[in-house]
């Protein structure tokens, strides 16, 4: 037996048609087997907020080991798991094809499924996932939706403190009258047919969080694309079902995994590449959806389409070449490689693409932003959140930048949050962070 090796991670199907999946004197038993084996090891002490609460539960027991902690004290532990897949991509030793066959983030995920299972729903949070209704309704009254959400709303947040669980001085995103895809559908791009890469076909994957949240992502999605000669449609059947998966909705993921991959399988047929403007959903559609439905054919031929934007503009510049126009980028760029953007595998194709612009300066954060995904938001977590961000935030800021980014939207909103909070002189004067792909934008002379 020997710890790590040079194979690469492998994860299993999750087997969540099993009733064993969700038995609870079986669930416990795996708990107390990788906790056992955590435990010893301890390599993921500063990763989150779960491996602290985990160990300090087993130091502070009666023996100093797991066999005196109650099982009903796993909870506060599975809790805190944001799913960010960084304890299995990056630090654990232990991960398959190790025989102790360690995943800690989809233990965590079973757990959560189980409480669903057995009818252990929290109905705020389970309103909060809801990603296309919300976006939908809050779309209809967006003005009105932005100012009550506003942290500078010291009437309405607090409600929305006190009913939803969203601390009140979270950063919430902005909602849009108007969708990317009926901005799409109104304002048509041509591509550029002198561009080296022109006659790729792109389907854009709008994702919940471009279409509702910031369409500005997929406009500059667009215009680069379109630059470099290539031909997009956007689409969007329904949202990936990140926000269900954190809270064990397994089901409900499996029902969107299915209707996406039929809508985007007829734009594979056509032949387009598949491109996702978020990592969380790029990672759904690529690794997760596969191990929910091993055995449907649309959701690997969909998972093997499918790029993140920034792999893909980075693909077209090794195998192409970029199309002229760019411009260096004054100031230089703080940038956050998101985690889900990590756990991809791909490399730090964010990183690789910036230093494609003329003079570029990148200032590379690989550290957590805390956020994760709906969790940073709740009042409960908010202050951890903030904590286990504070060295990306550091970083960032001690960087200098003119400009600070992160692939994960919510990612970059929470380190600037961090870094109103850090007490340093000279903190920089950002007044918001960007997707990578808006940047490249801007170099080639789009957007603001």
């Amino acid at each position: 037996m020997s710890e790590g090796g040079l194979n690469a991670p492998v994860r299993h199907p999750i087997d969540w048609n099993d009733p064993d999946f969700y038995d609870w004197d079986k669930l416990n038993a795996e708990m107390e087997r990788v906790f056992d084996i955590c435990h010893g090891c301890r390599r993921c002490f500063n990763l989150c907020d779960s491996f602290p609460r985990l160990f300090d539960l087993i130091d502070e027991s009666e023996t100093g080991e797991l066999d005196s902690v109650d099982k009903a004290d796993y909870k506060p532990v599975v809790d805190a798991c944001t799913l960010c897949d960084m304890c299995f991509m990056v630090s654990c030793p232990y991960v398959p094809p190790h025989e102790f066959n360690i995943d800690f983030p989809h233990l965590m995920l079973r757990y959560r499924a189980a409480e669903r299972h057995s009818g252990r729903i929290d109905d705020n949070l389970d309103q909060l996932t809801r990603t296309d209704r919300n976006g939908k309704l809050a779309g209809l009254a967006a003005p009105l939706c932005n100012w009550a959400s506003s942290t500078d709303n010291k009437v309405t947040r607090p409600v929305l403190e006190k009913t939803v669980g969203i601390h009140r001085d979270a950063e919430l995103p902005a909602f849009h009258g108007k969708t990317f895809a009926l901005r799409a559908m109104e304002a048509p791009v041509e591509a550029n047919p002198e561009a080296p890469a022109k006659g790729r076909k792109v389907a854009l994957y709008a994702t919940c969080f471009v279409n509702y949240n910031n369409p500005k992502i997929g406009e500059a999605t667009r215009a680069v694309l379109a630059q470099n000669g290539v031909e997009t449609e956007v689409v969007y059947p329904a949202c990936c079902g990140m926000p269900q998966l954190e809270q064990g909705n397994i089901d409900a993921v499996a029902k969107s995994a299915k209707k996406v991959a039929q809508e985007l399988g007829r734009w594979i047929d056509e032949g387009y590449d598949i491109v996702a403007l978020t990592p969380s959903c790029a990672l759904m559609l690529k690794f997760e959806w596969p191990l929910i439905l091993p055995d449907h054919e649309g959701v690997k031929r969909l998972s093997e389409a499918t790029y993140d934007v920034t792999e893909y503009v980075v693909d077209i510049a090794k195998k192409e070449g970029l199309a002229e126009g760019l411009a260096p980028l004054d100031g230089g760029v703080a940038l956050h490689m998101a985690c889900h953007a990590r756990a991809q595998n791909v490399g730090a194709k964010a990183a690789e693409m910036l230093r494609l612009v003329p003079e570029a300066d990148v200032k590379v954060v690989e550290r957590c932003s805390g956020h994760g995904g709906s969790w940073g938001v709740l009042k409960e977590n908010f202050d951890t959140a903030i904590k286990v961000g504070r060295p990306a935030a550091r970083l960032a800021a001690q960087a200098g930048k003119h400009y600070v980014a992160s692939e994960c939207p919510l990612a970059g909103q929470h380190i600037l949050q961090g870094i109103e909070k850090l007490k340093m002189d000279n903190k920089p004067q950002v007044d918001r962070s960007y997707h990578p792909i808006e940047l490249f934008a801007k170099a080639y002379g789009f957007g603001e």
